[in-house]
């Protein structure tokens, strides 16, 4: 660990935090200074974040660096140190930014100035629903390591929103952040296993009807010898593309929280 705090930086450049965590928190929350003049007029650190971001959608998240956002930009490589300090910094703002997308055209709003819905089931179907959204739009946050993530406005504006909307399940404090993170990990999931069946085309040329159609003689074979016999008797509609999982296993969280909250009511009842 470094004298100031920060990790070394992964080299797939996917972890957050890696850089100069306290740099990074000054450009975050606004604190850190800003060059008075500079080779490029017009060159400002949002301009930078969001070229990166762009970078990263188009072509994902080994494609963003110093070298490559100056060219997007038309400017020195040096130019852009003068607004943050590399990478790894740069991610951590990338990171922020995409995070605060869904809550809000106004990211000076106050968090409790933000609607939340009064049915805290409604509200972990729409937070379900929004991460699956940006992680679609956004790829590359698959990608990222958020285990110590930096904290910026945007995503302690997203905690605070989504324990305001929660808050009515009656739970410890600690049980609500379990909650938070089990739909999230499930969301993130999900996105994982879709975006890899992506890659998985653009990398081999065949899509899924192809791919699995090229196994068919094989597992026709597999099923006939009657060593799968729980796989053998399976409908044929069992795998169909028209089965919605992330709605099933979202349904099946919620009931589950429900029987939580019940748990919990019956307790401070009795």
């Amino acid at each position: 660990m470094a004298k100031d705090g920060s990790t070394a930086a992964a080299t797939d450049g996917t972890t957050t935090g890696s850089g100069d965590i306290a740099r990074s928190l000054e450009l975050l929350w606004g604190t850190g200074e800003r060059p008075s003049r500079g080779p490029k007029p017009g060159l400002t650190l949002d301009r930078i974040v969001t070229a990166g971001i762009a970078v990263a959608d188009a072509e994902g998240l080994s494609a963003v660096s110093m070298r490559r956002l100056s060219t997007e930009l038309g400017t020195g490589t040096m130019s852009l140190y003068r607004y943050v300090p590399g990478k790894a910094e740069l991610l951590d703002l990338m990171l922020d930014r995409v995070l605060g997308e869904p809550l809000s055209a106004e990211p000076g709003r106050p968090a409790a100035d933000h609607p939340v819905p009064d049915d805290w089931r409604v509200a972990i179907d729409a937070m379900a629903r929004t991460y699956l959204d940006n992680l679609r739009r956004h790829p590359w946050l698959l990608k990222i390591n958020q285990a110590r993530t930096v904290l910026g406005p945007s995503a302690l504006r997203g905690l605070e929103l989504s324990l305001a909307a929660l808050r009515s399940m009656n739970l410890r404090d600690p049980e609500l952040i379990g909650v938070i993170i089990t739909v999230n990990s499930f969301v993130e999931g999900l996105a994982r296993t879709q975006g890899d069946a992506a890659e998985a085309v653009a990398q081999t040329g065949l899509n899924d009807e192809e791919f699995w159609e090229s196994q068919r003689p094989y597992l026709e074979r597999a099923m006939l010898s009657g060593a799968y016999p729980m796989m053998a008797g399976m409908s044929e509609d069992t795998f169909s593309a028209d089965f919605d999982h992330f709605a099933f296993g979202l349904q099946r969280l919620i009931a589950g929280f429900e029987a939580l909250v019940a748990e919990r009511t019956a307790e401070a009842e009795g």
